[in-house]
């Protein structure tokens, strides 16, 4: 398979990201494989993978942060803190963070403090993890396959976007079926 092209509004930052390993070990540990096989931001982009690299400190005040949300329309912004201390019902919460699943809307999430780990299939079904720092903003398209965990630093504090009300439902794979899915595969996934 190869992909269609996407182009984003704004530029790409170069986040890190790499293809996991299959080991079962901590979900929070990095996960490389030996040696390590880094995946670029070109593979991302064409999986629909947006990132931007933001002033977190001023994230109140951002013009380029203000110009991202009216363009794309965000216009419903909260701020969610994840740790022990922060997050009721911690341990169960982290547990369903990492079940594989996708949503019917972007995901949108701006790390404002700490940092965590975003994964990703691509279109053979292996994952890539995408490194998020303070500062790091990103975009996961509608029917990308995805999970969230925190790395052993163990708390992040994102703000989550979203165009009109917020609607956070998880769709745990398998949903191949599904009219999101088949609309993200048809739209960066192609017959070679």
């Amino acid at each position: 398979k190869k992909f269609i092209n996407f182009f984003p509004v704004f530029s790409l930052m170069a986040i890190e990201a790499w293809y996991m390993d299959d080991s079962d070990a901590d979900q929070r540990e990095a996960h490389r494989k030996s040696p390590n096989e880094p995946c670029d931001i070109q593979t991302l982009t064409k999986l629909g993978v947006l990132s931007w690299e933001l002033d977190a400190d001023n994230h109140e005040t951002d013009p380029v942060l203000a110009e991202i949300r009216k363009e794309r329309n965000y216009s419903y912004l909260d701020i969610i803190s994840v740790s022990k201390a922060t997050l009721p019902n911690y341990e169960e919460k982290i547990r369903s963070f990492y079940h594989e699943h996708l949503h019917t809307d972007e995901e949108i999430r701006y790390l404002l403090d700490g940092s965590g780990y975003f994964d990703v299939r691509d279109s053979q079904d292996r994952w890539i993890r995408i490194a998020m720092k303070k500062g790091d903003m990103i975009v996961l398209p509608a029917g990308i396959y995805h999970r969230f965990t925190l790395d052993s630093n163990n708390y992040t504090k994102a703000m989550r976007l979203f165009v009109g009300e917020p609607v956070w439902t998880p769709h745990n794979r398998p949903m191949d079926d599904h009219p999101v899915r088949k609309n993200y595969v048809q739209q960066f996934y192609v017959e070679a």
